[in-house]
């Protein structure tokens, strides 16, 4: 295992200190229990967004906290869900008695661990809503889930309601808009190497250098199934085939085309990717509108990529637009 890293125990500790030092204008981070919050929180009158979940997917939570996108995020140890003392506290600090709405990747500890968060945030007096995200398309259950796991939709949920929450929805709106947002998206993902969590010091799964896992999950899980190594054009087919075919698209639609590294895939092979995807689309009748490319849901140092497409109305596209300002997100 070779890692930039001290020891395996501190991983989390140190990358929430550096992330501390490096974004003071836009986050402060909370220690026992860990999570990120806004540097300004609680803004007034605005209903607060919370997410979370384990580490080493990076942006994803913690990089997406700030104007228009997450008001917290919990980061539990790597691939681990984090706990409901972090999530309550995380929903506290930021909570402007507005209401919170927690957003939540289906995974099992995720979920149950958010369900509880919410119970005891309610018996002390806080709204809260919660909206799961399950867009991917590949597995109906995993190692982690019971139903879809959720994925690449979930950054695109905390950036439109992210913005939405700036201009004074409520929480049933947000939850609502979450919850289309959540409808209208579907993705799948591929791998071309495993990931070595720092914990286990080698690989999460033996991949021979001729082989890919299509389907796979962000924590490893396994896919759909292991293929001979392909072209760029044939796996994309593969990927956009099953989102266009889950999708409720019909021809003429607007789309939002969010094409993501798992980690160790650079962008010059993303934009390869997002050509091939772009053009699967237009052949399917969809406009694309939209578009975001990058490393944003990672699995470490996993090369490979996902691909996302969320279908798009006048509601979406105004938030999505609109100004956000976080360390790893920004425009407007």
């Amino acid at each position: 295992m070779k890692k930039l890293i001290n020891h395996p125990d501190y991983v989390v500790r140190e990358e929430l200190e550096g992330i501390a030092l490096a974004h003071p204008d836009l986050v402060k981070v909370h220690f026992e229990p860990n999570f990120i919050y806004r540097a300004d929180a609680p803004v007034r009158g605005k209903v607060a967004l919370v997410s979370g979940g384990g580490s080493g997917h990076e942006p994803m939570h913690g990089g997406f906290v700030g104007v228009g996108m997450l008001d917290a995020a919990c980061p539990g140890a790597v691939f681990t869900s984090p706990t409901p003392d972090q999530m309550l506290e995380a929903a506290k600090v930021v909570s402007s008695g507005k209401g919170v709405l927690f957003i939540v990747k289906n995974y099992t500890g995720d979920v149950m661990n958010f369900e509880m968060a919410a119970d005891l945030a309610m018996a002390e007096g806080m709204e809260v809503q919660s909206v799961v995200i399950d867009d991917d398309v590949a597995v109906q259950n995993s190692l982690y889930t019971a139903g879809r796991r959720g994925v690449g939709t979930t950054v695109l949920a905390e950036k439109i309601c992210g913005g939405a929450a700036e201009t004074g929805y409520s929480l049933s709106q947000l939850a609502d808009l979450c919850r289309k947002v959540n409808g209208w998206g579907r993705s799948m993902g591929m791998a071309l190497t495993s990931c070595t969590v720092p914990h286990v010091g080698k690989p999460t799964f033996d991949l021979p250098e001729d082989q890919m896992e299509i389907g796979i999950g962000i924590h490893g899980e396994p896919g759909r199934t292991r293929l001979p190594l392909k072209s760029a054009d044939e796996i994309v087919e593969m990927l956009m085939e099953p989102i266009v075919s889950d999708l409720p698209f019909k021809s003429g639609d607007d789309v939002l085309l969010f094409v993501n590294s798992m980690g160790g895939t650079p962008l010059i092979e993303l934009y390869i990717v997002y050509r091939k995807a772009h053009r699967f689309a237009e052949q399917h009748g969809l406009r694309v509108v939209r578009n975001l490319i990058g490393p944003y849901i990672t699995s470490l140092e996993m090369a490979g990529c996902s691909i996302t497409l969320l279908k798009m109305d006048e509601e979406l596209r105004r938030f999505w637009d609109a100004p956000v300002k976080t360390p790893a997100l920004r425009w407007g």
